[in-house]
């Protein structure tokens, strides 16, 4: 039997969908909303009909009748912790990302998507591999401050996919082997990956900075400037996502851009990209300790893994741990896609979404 599959990534400006045949992509879009007509939403899920309309008119521009499909996968929200692989999508889960969502993110807009498009054809709707995965083990959750525990916030979906492959590459299963996967792309963050499962992570809020976020800063500064009466809180959030980073640093997220100024002799340039390079390496070699020096591979994934100025000077900081493989992109459409596949031919079980 052959299964037909919609995968749907919804990102703050841009709805990213693919349609499957089994592990076939045989058509993909990504749609770009104007940011005007964004901004027209007080809140994220209230553009569900716009996103929704948007898909649908690719149906009829590409004729693609709805009633082939066979499932519909969509990235998982910011959900409390979970487990990894599928979950059925609910009304306990729809009804947590319209009415109550942890964190306005448009990742929380996959679900209720998926649903909205997948229910009227009477077919099942998954999340595969949330952002909320959470296997940390007890160990990884302490921050030294009580009142702060260290969740599980990272890039698992292409993180998770990318070490999947990496796996097949050598000929054995993800869950037989350890790896440290580098996600490079607006947002940066490092997990250590032990026998199939996800032990430590460092978020985009505690390590590397990106082309937009400022990722680790020093505390007590922090706090000085939050309550210095210069900045409210809107702004604070923005200097560490959205105008951190690279940005604050030179006015701009093109990497490509910092690249080539680098390499035509722009110190600044250089001193920036090299120390977003450092900290990247300086994150992969932390995790190393998590994994006590039993690394298979460095996996570099994201957009900014195209950049080979960028990943040499990561493997030249990281080479000594372990063998350096690059993947670049963003995987996610495939990853979804490949999830719900493994579910319709059950060799994956998907879990049932309830709140405790």
């Amino acid at each position: 039997m052959r299964f037909m599959l919609l995968a749907i990534n919804p990102g703050s400006t841009s709805t990213k969908i693919a349609l499957y045949r089994d592990d076939k992509c045989l058509n993909t879009k990504n749609i770009e909303h104007e940011i005007s007509s964004i901004e027209d939403y007080d809140s994220i899920i209230s553009q569900l009909p716009m996103r929704k309309q948007a898909i649908e008119n690719w149906f009829d521009i590409n004729g693609i009748d709805p009633s082939i499909l066979s499932a519909v996968v969509g990235r998982g929200g910011i959900l409390p912790p979970v487990k990894s692989g599928a979950y059925r999508i609910n009304d306990e889960m729809i009804d947590r990302l319209i009415n109550r969502p942890l964190v306005e993110h448009a990742s929380n807009l996959g679900a209720v998507l998926a649903d909205a498009i997948a229910s009227p054809l009477g077919i099942p709707s998954f999340v595969y591999d949330p952002v909320s995965v959470d296997e940390l083990e007890d160990v990884a959750k302490i921050s030294g401050m009580p009142l702060i525990e260290r969740k599980s916030h990272t890039h698992v979906l292409n993180s998770r996919a990318m070490a999947r492959k990496v796996a097949e590459s050598f000929g054995v299963q993800y869950k037989d082997m350890n790896f440290i996967v580098a996600h490079l792309g607006g947002g940066i963050s490092i997990s250590a990956h032990r026998r199939g499962r996800i032990i430590d992570v460092i978020a985009d809020d505690e390590g590397p900075f990106s082309p937009e976020r400022s990722g680790r800063v020093p505390c007590r500064e922090l706090i000085s400037l939050c309550y210095s009466g210069k900045y409210d809180e809107g702004t604070m959030q923005k200097n560490l996502r959205g105008n951190g980073g690279m940005k604050a640093y030179l006015g701009t997220t093109d990497v490509k851009k910092v690249a080539a100024d680098a390499l035509g002799g722009d110190h600044k340039s250089n001193l920036i990209l090299d120390a977003m390079t450092y900290q990247i390496s300086k994150g992969i070699g932390e995790l190393a300790t998590v994994l006590k020096g039993d690394v298979d591979s460095i996996i570099l994934t994201g957009a900014i893994a195209h950049n080979r100025m960028i990943t040499d000077m990561i493997n030249g900081r990281t080479r000594f741990i372990a063998p350096v493989i690059i993947k670049p992109g963003e995987n996610e459409l495939e990853a979804l896609a490949y999830g719900g596949l493994r579910v319709l031919k059950g060799e994956d079980k998907a879990h049932d979404y309830h709140e405790n």
